[in-house]
């Protein structure tokens, strides 16, 4: 099949289109600020950059780390060298650890990628403060030398003003308004299913008091939220009412900064490992609902990254894992409706729609949003094989992926997909389903083993990570993702630890989660209604920009 990868140079401006063949030819500014595609797809560059000297980054630090491979990404006429350095220094200087993502080895050949030191405590850091400063870096230069407030877009405006608005399960919302909070020109709408995430995460967001923050909890699932989300870029008459940015990894530079921890976890384990060096091949293994955090792992080794496999490990919500087994994606909620084994979340009721409630909620998601952009790869070099030009292929591989979302929004899915899609995509992905039960036994094996506490999202990777190991033996290095700080989830972490000798978990508590109930808290509820929320966010943005 023919590779869309090629050569990229610092100073070649790399063009962006929409999953669907609606938008071609974009900027990297334009992806960043729109978020979404006017067809209702995701943005993709028109070709992954190729790393040809990433051995020789082998000791730089994360920033630097970050700045080789965001410029393949970014040109120099877009931002320049020393603009993208002070964005990334700015970015990675609000995390706790020095490394900003450390590698830590819990045993044999099984290491575990910590994400979790930024200031939300979730992965989610890792992108939403490059992000945030990427908006704020966009936005102070179109609003240079203008004065005033700013208004909305259908008003004789000055200052641009962007309403950026987010779906979370979880961590997405904390860490996305972390970083954008005070931040000038900017409105952010943070939606979350109410009742559906963790006390702490729920607390994170609500207690922000900076007044261009807005949260709201939807009568819904997660999906909802994102449907709700889409369905505000999708309507024409509120794009002409307000300028949208995207938070949610439908925004293609989460991605993209997400790509970085992929490349820096390699070199770490090639310092930490005796038996490993630069140009060995490793397994990452990543928990993901949404699957954006392991789309960066592919673009990594299509970029030169010497990567064995990726192995997606889902929850009960299991849409992926189903996928890679059978060609299917299909929207049925797994099995049921309640956790295996009888397990639920402490103090919330199973409910009858939608995505099955599970201890690790962050994935509990029936459509993972970035998964189209996989799709749209796949499809690509299935077409290519007719041996015609870029241009067409393009506009065939945007088609079928345009044809198998439709069937998704009208039927509920779509497949089983071509054979050689399907084979094409077993080349560098395995998956694996992970139940409550087995999530909280890997919590228990864990911590007796080497006193590590995971969080349920982390465990359900280390669960399939050991199956992986399992199968494949040790000769292959396993790096397993973390995802959030384990004091995040306190229902589950004590009801897997509860009793365990020498278990404290006040001991796991940071002090700042301790201040977070003293907080005052700033939520408001809504419907399940787009068009509810579409008022809110504009009463929200008339009430900022003094419209």
């Amino acid at each position: 099949m023919a590779d869309n990868t090629t050569e990229q140079t610092h100073t070649e401006s790399q063009i962006f289109l929409s999953t669907r063949g609606g938008d071609y030819g974009l900027s990297f500014e334009t992806v960043v600020l729109k978020g979404l595609a006017a067809d209702g797809g995701l943005f993709l560059p028109h070709r992954i950059p190729t790393a040809n000297d990433w051995q020789s980054w082998k000791d730089l630090s994360y920033p630097d780390l970050a700045f080789q491979i965001l410029s393949l990404y970014i040109a120099r006429s877009e931002i320049p060298a020393e603009d993208l350095k002070g964005i990334i220094d700015r970015s990675y200087s609000t995390f706790r650890a020095e490394e900003v993502t450390p590698l830590a080895h819990l045993h044999d050949n099984l290491y575990l990628l910590e994400l979790f030191h930024g200031p939300s405590y979730s992965f989610k850091d890792c992108a939403l403060q490059f992000l945030g400063n990427l908006f704020e870096y966009f936005l102070v230069r179109k609003n240079e030398g203008k004065e005033g407030k700013g208004q909305l877009a259908d008003r004789p405006a000055d200052r641009h003003h962007l309403a950026v608005v987010g779906a979370t399960s979880g961590d997405t919302g904390s860490a996305a308004i972390e970083g954008l909070r005070g931040k000038k020109d900017v409105t952010v709408v943070i939606l979350h299913p109410k009742g559906r995430i963790s006390p702490i995460q729920e607390a994170q967001m609500t207690s922000c008091p900076d007044a261009n923050v807005l949260n709201l909890a939807v009568t819904g699932t997660f999906d909802d939220c994102q449907d709700i989300v889409k369905a505000l870029f999708n309507d024409p008459e509120t794009n002409k009412k307000l300028k949208l940015g995207a938070v949610n990894s439908i925004n293609f530079a989460r991605i993209l900064a997400q790509i970085v921890y992929y490349f820096y976890s390699y070199f770490s384990l090639a310092k930490k490992s005796s038996t490993f060096k630069v140009g060995d091949k490793v397994r990452f293994v990543v928990p993901t609902g949404n699957f954006g955090d392991i789309l960066a792992g592919y673009f990594a080794y299509r970029m030169g990254l010497p990567v064995d496999k990726l192995v997606i490990a889902t929850n009960e919500n299991d849409i992926l894992d189903r996928f890679f087994k059978t060609g299917r994606y299909e929207k049925k909620p797994a099995h049921g409706h309640e956790a295996e084994g009888g397990l639920k979340k402490d103090g919330v009721e199973a409910h009858e729609d939608g995505a099955k409630e599970t201890l690790s909620p962050a994935m509990d998601i029936l459509v993972s949003s970035n998964f189209e952009r996989l799709l749209w790869f796949l499809a690509s070099e299935f077409v290519a094989t007719a041996g015609m030009d870029d241009e067409w292929n393009n506009k065939q591989a945007g088609q079928e992926v345009a044809a198998w979302l439709k069937d998704l929004k009208t039927k509920g899915g779509f497949g089983p997909v071509y054979k050689d899609v399907l084979d094409n995509a077993r080349k560098s992905f395995e998956s694996e389903r992970v139940s409550d039960p087995q999530t909280l036994e890997t919590i228990k094996a864990t911590y007796q083993k080497i006193g590590y506490v995971l969080d349920p999202h982390t465990s359900v990777g280390v669960t399939a990570a050991l199956r992986s190991i399992n199968s494949v033996g040790q000769s292959v290095p396993h790096i397993s993702l973390s995802t959030a700080h384990p004091a995040k989830f306190a229902g589950a972490v004590e009801l897997a630890l509860k009793g365990e000798q020498g278990f404290d978990f006040a001991k796991v508590l940071p002090q700042e989660f301790v201040e977070l109930e003293k907080k005052e808290k700033r939520v408001s509820t809504v419907n399940n209604d787009w068009q509810t929320v579409r008022d809110v966010v504009i009463k929200q943005v008339e009430k900022e920009v003094g419209a």
